[in-house]
């Protein structure tokens, strides 16, 4: 996003872009924008953000979040595809997944994808949403509860159904308001493993574990990752980045076989331009 537009960006004016590096120790060189608003009349006109990637059966599909509006009511979970990194990608006409009706849980968006192939042969699909009446009257520093939901389908494109009326974590019950976003799903020693980042379970900048077998029981969050000052030295912050400090958008880079977590990514605000930028930690224990 251009730094004109502040942190704010995010929402009306993100792009996807792919950028390499030879190992993740490297620096990262960019290399071309994949995806970018595509203006009225589009369900992702005004912003494209939220890109996980993954490769199934030769192809890459790349998960994103778009919303119409500039607003968080209308962002919407997509699926863009091609055959290679630097090919043509498929852009979907439609989102993938669409909220929930009106008072339902998540009624209010689908976003911050999370995609695992199930131990039941389907394709899981975890998504965060919140519901809008909360939204637009509760009271605080964060309206709503985030919550996640699950939906399935026998095909990584879809149609993918939610297994539930109800999201599969809610924190709703605690006091505070605790709640999470920016979830990753892996498998890992036949269980299904969630890293996120935390929205007052313990903290607004620490990253949450739970662990589950199918998808709808988790168990308890643990510490996945501090805050940033516990790892790296850093002047103050200017006075508009407010959330300076602490990583969001955590995904894993998995060993060649595919076994074990070797690499940390995330994003914090900082960085020469002012806005965000990546970071990449090794994982040693």
């Amino acid at each position: 996003m251009e730094k004109e537009k502040g942190m704010g960006g995010w929402l009306n004016g993100s792009e996807i872009c792919r950028a390499e590096a030879d190992s993740p120790f490297s620096e990262f060189q960019h290399k071309q924008v994949i995806l970018t608003p595509r203006g009225e009349g589009f369900w992702d006109a005004t912003t494209c953000h939220n890109p996980l990637i993954k490769k199934v059966e030769g192809q890459y599909l790349l998960f994103f979040m778009g919303n119409a509006n500039g607003k968080t009511n209308t962002k919407r979970i997509g699926l863009a595809t091609s055959k290679s990194l630097d090919g043509e990608w498929a852009r979907p006409e439609q989102p993938l997944l669409l909220p929930g009706k009106e008072g339902a849980w998540d009624d209010h968006c689908t976003t911050n994808p999370a995609f695992v192939k199930g131990n039941d042969g389907k394709y899981w699909l975890f998504y965060k949403s919140w519901n809008t009446h909360e939204y637009e009257t509760q009271k605080g520093p964060i309206r709503g509860n985030r919550k996640y939901g699950l939906a399935k389908a026998d095909s990584p494109m879809g149609p993918y159904t939610k297994v539930s009326q109800n999201p599969v974590i809610d924190f709703s019950s605690l006091p505070n308001n605790v709640q999470l976003e920016d979830a990753f799903v892996w498998k890992q020693n036949g269980k299904y493993n969630m890293v996120s980042r935390d929205m007052g379970f313990f903290n607004q900048e620490y990253g949450l574990h739970m662990t589950t077998k199918d998808g709808l029981k988790w168990t308890k969050p643990e510490i996945a990752y501090l805050e940033m000052k516990h790892y790296i030295t850093e002047p103050d912050p200017p006075k508009h980045l407010k959330r300076f400090g602490r990583l969001e958008r955590p995904m894993l880079l998995m060993s060649k076989d595919g076994k074990k977590p070797q690499f940390l990514f995330g994003a914090t605000q900082g960085g020469a331009f002012e806005t965000s930028t990546t970071f990449v930690f090794e994982i040693i224990n």
